[in-house]
């Protein structure tokens, strides 16, 4: 058991580190009190230019996919494995190091999901692209990605507890989307530009 509760602690504690506010500090600049004042790749990405936007987002990404794959390694059970990734989600989301004021996750997510199925990832991706294709709005894209990935784990990976965690993630990266949802229905949302 020390084991499995030392592995929450530290995949909580990795997923805490602000990626995109530590490389947005390397450029000077303090995130947080930029653009929209969010710590994730999308806001760097508008404020910092691709590269820095790319990096946050594999940083983001790495955050959620070693504590799954290194639970997975040692061959825990999937209860630990989704424990695990949630833990890594939720130290993005309410980050020890900043106060418990994270980012929305969807990079942490991802990570996750890669973890634990691939092809899943793959689908959602795709509903994520085909989304900011047609609309051009990345909260958008995120949100019905989310929304989009416990259906299909529950297709591909009909296991209760990779369901559960997927569904909790889910509803967690919506819930941090609620004023983006405000503006989206308002016609005030920023739309996506590539540089």
């Amino acid at each position: 058991m020390a084991k499995e509760i030392t592995l929450l602690v530290c995949a909580y504690l990795l997923g805490s580190i602000p990626t995109g506010l530590l490389l947005a500090k390397a450029s000077g600049v303090n995130i947080r009190e930029t653009g929209s004042g969010n710590i994730g790749a999308t806001n760097v990405y508008r404020t910092l230019g691709r590269k820095v936007g790319i990096m946050t987002l594999i940083g983001d990404c790495l955050k959620g996919l070693i504590p799954v794959l290194i639970a997975k390694q040692l061959g825990l059970p999937e209860v630990w494995i989704a424990a695990t990734g949630l833990a890594a989600f939720l130290g993005h989301v309410y980050t020890v190091f900043l106060g418990f004021k994270g980012g929305k996750g969807v990079a942490t997510a991802l990570g996750v999901f890669l973890g634990v199925s691939p092809l899943s990832v793959l689908i959602a991706l795709g509903v994520f692209i085909l989304v900011l294709v047609r609309w051009r709005y990345v909260s958008l894209a995120s949100i019905t990605a989310a929304a989009a990935m416990p259906l299909v784990i529950a297709f591909l990976e009909p296991k209760k507890l990779l369901i559960a965690m997927s569904l909790a993630i889910a509803a967690l990266v919506i819930y941090k989307h609620r004023e983006n949802i405000q503006r989206l229905r308002s016609g005030t949302e920023s739309k996506f530009k590539s540089s």
